[in-house]
């Protein structure tokens, strides 16, 4: 017997290492994920500093060394760097291959500047002029170096008045011509007629003419305001001699990396996520924020938790405290099963078909008739999108849910019936309260999964750019047949389908390390309300 006990603690000694061992093994694996996202997407927001080469043939150029490697196949074994040279619009490459022994010299000059800008990517090189039209207003390093800032101020407060202008007053009067316009066609399809019907189309003609008017006149501001914004250009010399002119008003930020100190250096970085999180984006989401992509993830996951999360308690609580267990029953516990072994894409073609077609289409038809045949809902959105996961997702919440009501004592069941409680007394005020930890425990993992989705959503609403958010100031403030941005698509659009790949791999890890900060932010806030609930019931939670 003394034998057998110090066997069988032995093996258990070394399932507790392997286990510990597996444990260990998981977090590392986790936490060298996020260092690799983190370090290589922290590169997107880091400033390097600006080295200006000449080259052994004369040429030179100016960028931001990003690599060194050595030269494949090189019988000698020399090395390569890989620089950043900008100036898309003039070279149509942001990057260039040097071999080190070709460089004759190189150094990091101070009044190199690094000027990001709305169109175009990054521009290198030196300040020489400020101009409007043909008047010079500054000529000269140090004069346009200092003329600028305030001017660039100046023409950030006009973009900022632009955008107000085109979000609200014009915003509003396309709304109302719209909305007049099928009003207009909802009186041509009615079937009235006389006295009533022409004063009714008077009315609309007149009420339409006023809102032309209006957003004519918002129109004319718009245009004198877009004129005013480009009429300043500042004059930069690239390395190689070229000139160029950009309006001040497509620049975004200048930078003189090589003057920036360690403060400075991490005051850019953060000013540069600031502006990643909270901004659009722009040049086919290759720069800019992506703000949009944040706020349609996190909103189809909340839409899709509140769709799931009633369907698939009251279809746990149906097969687990009232169905009879039978062929029926068995049946239905397989087919959910299953379900959750189907492949993502086939509930995206799914929810086209029923939810887009079939439910969209039957809404336009009886409610927006008159908007035919351009659709409103019968087109993909992000209602369509959230139903289609909840869809996908709600066999995770009834097994979950299924197990929690399951952990619960039949004592605490009977124990309430002899009470006095009803059958539904007792299911409302014991049995779920006490399984609500594991219910949300499925309902935690369906939201983690339904913000890694990116297959099925492809069909049912996502695109690769919105702007335009689902929520705004608009009646009825909340559009649910709005399409809308997705950080998991916005991940493979830029690291697979931009024209310049190489350009933005940084900016792939940092969107894919804000997809997981989401998703892990979204399931703690959802741990901590589990806890909470947990504490609260105390005795009586099981889970």
């Amino acid at each position: 017997m003394r034998v057998g006990s110090s066997s069988r603690d032995a093996i258990g000694h070394v399932m507790t290492w392997l286990c510990g061992g597996t444990l260990a093994l998981d977090l590392l694996l986790i936490t060298g994920l996020a260092a690799v996202l983190a370090v290589n997407g922290a590169s997107h927001f880091w400033p390097r500093p600006l080295v200006e080469l000449r080259l052994a043939g004369g040429a030179k150029l100016l960028g931001a060394v990003v690599e060194r490697e050595a030269i494949p196949d090189d019988p000698n074994g020399g090395y390569r760097i890989r620089v950043h040279v900008g100036n898309r619009d003039l070279g149509g490459q942001d990057f260039r291959w040097i071999d080190e022994r070709e460089i004759a010299s190189r150094g990091e000059p101070a009044d190199a500047v690094a000027l990001e800008r709305l169109e175009w990517g990054a521009f290198y090189g030196r300040m020489v002029a400020l101009r409007r039209a043909e008047t010079v207003l500054a000529q000269g390093q140090d004069a346009a170096r200092a003329a600028f800032e305030p001017l660039h101020e100046a023409k950030r407060a006009e973009l900022a008045a632009i955008e107000e202008l085109e979000r609200g007053e014009i915003a509003r009067s396309s709304a109302e011509i719209e909305r007049l316009r099928l009003a207009a066609r909802r009186l041509e399809l009615s079937e009235s007629s006389g006295a009533e019907r022409a004063a009714s189309e008077a009315d609309l003609a007149g009420r339409s003419a006023a809102a032309n008017a209006a957003y004519e006149r918002a129109a004319a501001r718009l245009s004198a305001l877009r004129e005013s914004f480009l009429a300043e250009t500042v004059e930069l010399e690239a390395a190689d001699g070229t000139r160029k002119e950009i309006p001040v008003g497509h620049v975004v930020r200048v930078v003189r990396p090589n003057e920036l100190g360690m403060a400075g250096r991490f005051a850019l970085a953060f000013s540069r996520a600031a502006e990643f999180v909270s901004g659009v984006p722009r040049e086919s989401n290759t720069e800019g924020g992506i703000f949009p992509a944040i706020f349609g993830t996190v909103l189809m996951v909340f839409l899709m938790a509140i769709v799931v999360a009633p369907f698939g308690v009251l279809a746990a609580i149906y097969l687990r405290e009232y169905a009879k267990e039978g062929l029926l029953v068995r049946g239905v516990r397989i087919a959910v099963n299953n379900l959750a072994g189907v492949p993502s894409i086939v509930f995206g073609v799914f929810g086209l078909g029923f939810f887009v077609y079939g439910v969209g289409g039957s809404i336009d038809r009886l409610l927006f008739a008159e908007a035919l045949p351009a659709p409103t809902f019968g087109t993909g959105g992000i209602l369509w999108a959230s139903l289609t996961l909840a869809l996908l997702t709600v066999p995770v919440v009834i097994v979950a849910s299924e197990e929690g009501l399951a952990a619960v004592p039949n004592a605490m069941r009977e124990g309430s019936l002899a009470l006095g409680a009803t059958r539904l007394e007792t299911l409302v005020r014991v049995v779920v309260p006490a399984a609500a930890p594991g219910i949300l425990t499925g309902v935690i993992l369906a939201m983690a999964r339904a913000a890694g989705e990116v297959a099925p959503l492809m069909i049912v609403g996502m695109v690769k750019l919105a702007p335009a958010l689902p929520v705004d100031g608009a009646f009825p403030f909340v559009h649910l047949e709005r399409k809308f941005m997705h950080l998991g698509f916005h991940v493979y659009d830029v690291g697979f389908q931009s024209p310049n790949v190489e350009a933005v791999k940084p900016l792939v890890f940092a969107t894919a390390l804000l997809l997981v900060l989401v998703v892990v932010a979204t399931n703690l806030a959802a741990i901590l309300l589990r806890n909470r609930l947990r504490s609260r019931l105390g005795p009586r939670s099981i889970g």
